[in-house]
């Protein structure tokens, strides 16, 4: 899959609030009522993640969670992170709690 370049990479970002792009990745943190509904979030993203067979970095700290994504196999960032971008805001806007 070929890599995006900075504009392409800007462009897309204006379609996920909140999300950033740094350090090579696109990146955005979520917060939680409580500990164990970070957890679930985290569970439900990992079964979207093995299905598109893409995987971001997921970082838990208490009641956040921070989503990372890049295609390291790319050297960069590819359409895939987008489309698991815009998966893992879907799966934000109906949890049930937040």
């Amino acid at each position: 899959m070929a890599t995006l370049d900075a504009g392409q990479i800007a462009a897309k970002l204006k379609r996920l609030p909140g999300w950033e792009h740094r350090d090579g990745a696109i990146r955005k943190q979520y917060e939680f009522k409580e500990f164990l509904d970070a957890i679930d979030f985290v569970g439900r993203i990992a079964k979207i993640a093995e299905a598109a067979d893409h995987h971001p970095d997921m970082l838990i700290n208490y009641r956040r969670v921070t989503f990372t994504c890049s295609t390291h196999s790319a050297g960069g960032m590819t359409e895939k992170d987008f489309q698991l971008a815009t998966k893992i805001e879907a799966a934000y806007k109906s949890a049930p709690v937040k």
